[in-house]
């Protein structure tokens, strides 16, 4: 399946173009982004227990920064999602200092757990920009966390690893993000019927995806879309107003979810058919573009 999602850049504009405007609209993502982030360095203190109503709710939704960063990126995303009462929206400041994606993703994995129990639900969203988009992704994949998670929406995540800025590979979670990492390997191998349903958004302007198209999530046995958004650059994927509303549909795509969960019911029936060619068409892998 393929899909576009417009953004405010014409179709006619020359890729020169084109990428000067993603690089000017990052540099003013990038200076709003430096003013608001004094303002996410501590961690919010959640709410206590669950909302009125809880179980009429929509599954919470949990939001993952990415590398060096905190949740003041996801300032208006976080609005977005919890503007109609009916879902509520957290966020997790994991240590700038962390030096292990995987031991991240077990506190995150705990992070879940509470959350689950103060909100009445049983599962719940996440959505990670960038690292918190691999983290959350080894989470579910390797820590068993496709029992909590519904859906993950990864933002500009690196999913094959990416080979930007070689200069830092002397930081241990940098080596982790690239392709021949162990991580990378840990989460390319079999996931049998992984119940979590993917939702990844990349662009061919971003600028810490090396190559860009690292950021699509393609794995045989896991029930991913791959959302193509042209015109803006790794930052604007978390704060773009179309990109926004795009993970808010994916949220509340019902339809979706229940494809997903008639998938996973079907791979676990008969683990020994070919998961690749009993899917229907449109499932796995499947790509979309927005146009900027």
């Amino acid at each position: 399946m393929s899909l576009s999602l417009p953004l405010p850049l014409p179709l006619s504009l020359i890729a020169s173009g084109a990428a000067l405007r993603a690089a000017a609209l990052e540099a003013v993502v990038l200076t709003g982004h430096l003013l608001l982030y004094p303002t996410g360095v501590r961690e919010e203190r959640p709410a206590a227990g669950p909302a009125a109503g809880a179980r009429g709710q929509r599954p919470p939704a949990l939001l993952l920064h990415g590398f060096n960063d905190n949740r003041s990126i996801f300032v208006l995303l976080r609005r977005a999602l919890g503007a109609d009462g009916l879902r509520r929206v957290e966020t997790y400041n994991y240590s700038p200092f962390t030096r292990d994606l995987r031991a991240t993703a077990r506190h995150l994995a705990r992070r879940v757990e509470d959350l689950c129990e103060r909100s009445g639900q049983d599962r719940v969203d996440l959505v990670g920009h960038s690292l918190g988009g691999l983290v959350a992704r080894y989470y579910v994949q390797r820590l068993g966390g496709d029992a909590r998670v519904r859906t993950l929406v990864t933002l500009g995540t690196p999913h094959a690893g990416t080979r930007v800025a070689p200069f830092m590979d002397a930081h241990p979670l940098v080596r982790q993000m690239r392709p021949d990492s162990e991580v990378m390997a840990e989460l390319a191998a079999p996931s049998p019927g992984c119940r979590t349903r993917y939702v990844a958004f990349w662009s061919e302007f971003d600028a810490i995806m090396a190559p860009t198209g690292t950021a699509r999530l393609e794995h045989p046995d896991l029930d991913a879309e791959n959302v193509l958004v042209t015109g803006i650059g790794h930052l604007a994927l978390a704060v773009h107003p179309a990109v926004i509303a795009a993970v808010r549909r994916a949220l509340d795509d019902l339809t979706a979810h229940s494809r997903t969960t008639d998938r996973t019911t079907d791979r676990t029936a008969d683990r020994s058919t070919d998961r690749t060619a009993d899917r229907a068409p449109g499932s796995e892998s499947e790509g979309r573009s927005m146009t900027g």
